[in-house]
């Protein structure tokens, strides 16, 4: 008999000089969670299986270069499992495209933000339905986040409640059920992470943004960190014994 896992599922590679100098997305979960045991890497994207819903403990759904819109096959079967996932009251974490890829699947609408990308440390703001939630209780009202996205949760799913928003997007954070859960910003990310983002688009990003402004907020984001330990820890709370994966 194991432990039952914590699955990352790992929804694609960073660009190739992003992930020369600081990794790729299980590498930063694993480091955010300070855990280096009972997790369990899976990529759709290479036609790895999704392992049976009954076997794990919890699941993140990573962020990724690709956009949810483009139903690619991986994805829309990772979208199934997410729904499985939920429907067995499995705790779930989705971060941004994972974000977007739970909504997407029960019925909300996802496409590129009509009031533009999101790049950087940025504010997120909680609204009153944040204040008795367990993975934002305690937190204040205004914390800072990194983001990465072009796209965004433009309507809810029926039944979900947003719970917080930054200057651009009013669906930064998502509550669907007791279980699951998503957010746009990047919880995992380190200062280092988000500096080699903007570095390989600084051409990019140049055109509307101050790069070397950008680059010099890359500060700590303690309160955001804390939201994805808070959601390892209500994993390790449901952890029991089952047969391993295969």
């Amino acid at each position: 008999m194991a432990v039952r896992p914590l699955v990352i599922v790992h929804m694609g590679y960073p660009p190739a000089d992003i992930r020369a100098r600081v990794g790729d997305q299980p590498q930063w979960f694993r480091q955010a969670l300070g855990q280096e045991e009972a997790l369990h890497i899976v990529r759709p994207f290479l036609g790895e299986a999704l392992p049976d819903v009954r076997t794990i403990r919890g699941a993140i759904i990573s962020g990724s270069w690709s956009m949810v819109t483009e139903r690619e096959g991986w994805s829309e079967r990772t979208a199934d499992w997410a729904l499985a996932l939920m429907a067995q009251d499995t705790p779930l974490l989705g971060v941004c495209y994972g974000h977007q890829l739970m909504a997407d699947a029960l019925g909300g609408t996802v496409d590129y933000n009509p009031r533009g990308s999101e790049t950087g440390r940025q504010t997120v703001v909680l609204n009153a339905s944040a204040q008795s939630d367990p993975l934002l209780e305690g937190l204040p009202t205004r914390f800072n986040a990194f983001l990465s996205h072009a796209q965004s949760v433009l309507t809810l799913p029926a039944g979900a409640t947003a719970l917080g928003a930054s200057e651009l997007d009013a669906m930064q954070i998502i509550r669907y059920s007791p279980q699951a859960f998503s957010v746009q910003f990047h919880p995992e990310f380190t200062p280092q992470i988000m500096r080699a983002i903007i570095e390989s688009r600084s051409e990019r990003l140049a055109e509307h943004a101050d790069v070397a402004q950008l680059l010099a907020d890359c500060e700590p984001t303690p309160q955001s960190l804390g939201i994805l330990q808070r959601f390892g820890a209500i994993c390790r709370q449901t952890e029991g014994l089952c047969e391993p994966l295969k």
